[in-house]
């Protein structure tokens, strides 16, 4: 039996595929290099959909932008009870309310909610009153417009894109693979999508991003960096942004959000000094795993500059995993049409290791 289900082949894919040993991620048939900092969102999305919507267009920009004016036309009073949630809870309610189905429709829906949910929330939640999608604006774009109330820079709009296309699939991580359970069921999109979420809010998976802020925060300057981060390992902390359970060397997200964020940086768009003391941590926190757990592959992975990325275009942590699930999602829904084509419920064993019942006299 194996822990987890490592190494446990459950499904065949033509989505992506994750090599941990090459560090390389490839979606749809291209790599990762091809894809980040050159696809925007709405191209990714077309991409994993392809085969899976009969009436898929060629270009799902229209389509999507249309959707997000809809999901904001209907979307639900923003009462004080769903204020007083967490900004992922909050929208994770919010998506439990749109309509379910398995068709294109409900796709986009699904696409558009989050995007459209989380900046209303944010805003609602700061006392101001939610922004309507802006007609014309890309998927990244429009997210940001509607949070911040303008229109983001070219720089701004293509980082988010970056995010969002560098985190939309990767293998059978936890919540895909309850995306597939559900998918196998039966159940409709939206139900898929909402199980994906719930099982992304986990510290071990989605929930990360959150705390790099905090210790980059705790840290204060490079100076203190490495007896921080000492102390942190010396106590049993896990280092957030650092490990990943498939990669064994540098996750190649990491390197595609670093990109992105020096690209950030150099249009101004972070506060002076932000990324280059990021990165004396990072490089720190690299010698000290190295020379405390010699024996473990820890190279940085996707949440540390993902932290970085998202602190710069305004949004609070606590809003980070929420933005996660924005970009993850299409991998959710084209993961659950995938799984609905095979027609097998998922159903794996279990063996029991509990008391032998009691055999009567």
């Amino acid at each position: 039996m194996s822990d987890g289900l490592e190494d446990i082949v459950v499904a065949q894919t033509i989505l992506s595929d994750v090599d941990g040993q090459a560090g390389r991620l490839v979606i749809r048939g291209r790599s990762l290099d091809e894809l980040a900092g050159r696809a925007r969102f709405e191209d990714l999305a077309n991409l994993l959909f392809d085969g899976f919507f009969d009436d898929l267009p060629a270009d799902l920009t229209a389509s999507l932008a249309a959707t997000r004016a809809e999901v904001f036309k209907v979307m639900p009073p923003l009462d004080e009870a769903l204020l007083a949630l967490s900004p992922f809870d909050a929208v994770r309610a919010l998506v439990a309310r749109l309509a379910d189905g398995d068709d294109l429709a409900t796709a986009l829906r699904l696409l558009a909610g989050p995007a459209v949910f989380l900046p209303a929330v944010l805003r609602a939640q700061a006392g101001k009153a939610p922004l309507a999608p802006t007609p014309g604006l890309g998927h990244a774009a429009d997210l940001l417009a509607m949070l911040h109330g303008r229109k983001p820079s070219a720089a701004e709009a293509a980082a988010l894109d970056t995010y969002l296309v560098t985190v939309s699939d990767h293998g059978l991580n936890a919540s895909t693979f309850t995306a597939r359970v559900i998918a196998a069921t039966r159940a409709g999109l939206v139900s898929c999508g909402l199980g994906g979420l719930s099982a992304l809010k986990g510290p071990l998976h989605g929930g990360a991003p959150g705390p790099v802020i905090e210790m980059l925060d705790d840290i204060g300057e490079p100076a203190n960096a490495r007896a921080w981060l000492e102390a942190a390992i010396d106590r049993g902390d896990r280092l957030m942004g650092f490990g990943h359970r498939i990669y064994r060397v540098r996750d190649p997200r990491a390197d595609a959000l670093k990109a992105a964020v020096r690209n950030l940086a150099s249009q101004g768009g972070m506060a002076p000094g932000r990324l280059a003391f990021a990165e004396a941590v990072e490089a720190a926190a690299l010698a000290v795993l190295k020379e405390k757990k010699p024996n473990r592959p820890l190279d940085t992975n996707v949440e540390f500059y993902t932290a970085l990325l998202l602190e710069a275009l305004g949004l609070p942590p606590a809003a980070f995993t929420c933005v996660f699930g924005v970009g993850r999602m299409a991998g959710y829904i084209a993961h659950a049409r995938e799984q609905q084509a095979t027609g097998r419920l998922i159903r794996p064993l279990s063996t029991y290791v509990g008391p032998a019942p009691r055999i009567a006299a």
